[in-house]
């Protein structure tokens, strides 16, 4: 029986060109502004510090623009960006687009009595905030799970067993849903369901095209 479903964001739910030419742009205009106005944060201080450590000079403006440049997973980064956008959110900048197929899938799923989680390289923070200002309305309270690269790698098989037990469900009865492969083989690793999704023009053999596609049965493997 498949109790929980766990969903990535970028290139699953989210296009990857609202994260690359919408969210990641946003971040790196206003990172230099965002520092000197709330540098003074204790909380933002011992970020800055943690990227810091990263270079000679202790420069940590110039290692996040560096990490941003070369997209890499590093957790004070995408807690540092997660505060930028929050505030493009407040004012109106932001808004995030989910895919059409998302929102209805998920009610349903929620309303038929399954856990939904998020697992994303973005902060948790960031996720909440993207969630709760899309075109299709606040989904915060949708998901019951939200976690991120706090949690481990996402192509290691222990991250996924680490959501399952604090979803409280066996490996076996959580679905993980992903545009990534090694993600995928990770979760499988772990014991986990799990079903590739295709937002692009290629489909790989058993993946799908939207959420909707994903006929969840009472027990065993979902449908395809």
């Amino acid at each position: 029986m498949i109790r929980a479903v766990i969903t990535d964001i970028e290139g699953t739910t989210t296009s990857i060109a609202f994260v690359h030419d919408v969210l990641f742009p946003y971040a790196a205009a206003q990172l230099e502004p965002f520092v000197r106005a709330r540098g003074g944060d204790p909380v933002v201080q011992a970020t800055l510090a943690e990227l810091g450590q990263a270079s000679p000079a202790g420069d940590p403006v110039a290692v996040a623009r560096d990490l941003m440049a070369r997209d890499v997973k590093s957790t004070p980064l995408k807690r540092l960006q997660g505060w930028i956008w929050e505030a493009g959110y407040a004012d109106g900048s932001l808004l995030a687009d989910v895919y059409p197929d998302v929102a209805p899938q998920l009610r349903a799923w929620r309303d038929a009595g399954l856990t939904l989680a998020v697992y994303s390289s973005g902060s948790v923070h960031a996720q909440k905030l993207l969630f709760g200002h899309t075109r299709a309305g606040d989904l915060r309270a949708l998901f019951t799970g939200w976690f991120d690269t706090t949690t481990g790698p996402k192509t290691e098989p222990a991250s996924y067993a680490r959501i399952a037990t604090v979803l409280d469900v066996r490996p076996a009865e959580a679905l993980f849903l992903s545009d990534a492969t090694r993600e995928l083989e990770a979760a499988r690793g772990a014991g986990l369901q799990a079903v590739g999704i295709s937002r692009g023009a290629e489909v790989p053999p058993g993946w799908l095209t939207s959420f909707a596609e994903l006929q969840l049965e009472a027990a065993g493997s979902p449908e395809r």
